[in-house]
């Protein structure tokens, strides 16, 4: 069984709330037709993406950009009330220095994600997440079962999740037409995104 690396790249703004403005009716339109293809565009690893910015990577030092990562090791899409997607999922906050992205925080957290699909797309309704310490082996087999050999080989070699993050950090740049080229982990030298 081969681990798929699937990141699909979100990004949160927030406005300032207090300047609110009477929306012209092309500004309507303009709003319903992107809610539209919101919803044409949303899947179930939208909804992952947004639950790993929005519900894990605000516990983490806040930076310029918050990048997801999901590395699915498998999916199960029959119940679509209840999809179930394993993976190994992390998430990292970037400042951007000039052509750089400087990393602030991040980690890793692998699991079972819970998704429905709704009427407005779809959204992660629970999260079964590895537990840390004396518990994390357990916990991992208990929550990955058969797929836990999959998800092991990948979790374990570095050279491949750094691969996969350096790549999946390029494609989000891209789609974002961020200004960088590099990346620079803590205490590390920058390295060109691929």
């Amino acid at each position: 069984m081969a681990v798929i690396l699937i990141c699909s790249t979100s990004m949160v703004g927030c406005g300032n709330k207090n300047t609110k403005q009477p929306e012209t009716k092309v500004q309507t339109e303009t709003k319903a037709q992107t809610v539209a293809e919101v919803k044409k565009e949303s899947t179930c690893l939208t909804a992952v993406d947004d639950y790993l910015v929005n519900e894990i990577g605000k516990n983490y030092s806040q930076g310029d950009v918050c990048i997801p990562c999901a590395f699915v090791v498998n999916a199960d899409e029959s119940n679509m009330d209840d999809i179930l997607v394993w993976g190994d999922f992390w998430v990292f906050n970037f400042d951007i220095a000039g052509d750089t992205l400087k990393c602030v925080s991040g980690g890793d957290h692998p699991g079972l994600m819970h998704v429905k699909k709704t009427e407005n797309g779809f959204e992660v309704t629970s999260f079964d997440a590895v537990a840390d310490g004396a518990d994390n082996m357990p916990s991992a087999k208990r929550i990955f079962g058969d797929k836990y050999d999959a998800f092991w080989e990948f979790n374990s070699n570095q050279e491949k999740r750094e691969e996969g993050r350096l790549r999946t950090i390029a494609e989000y740049v891209k789609k974002h037409k961020l200004p960088v080229k590099l990346l620079q982990d803590y205490g590390w030298p920058a390295v060109e995104l691929p």
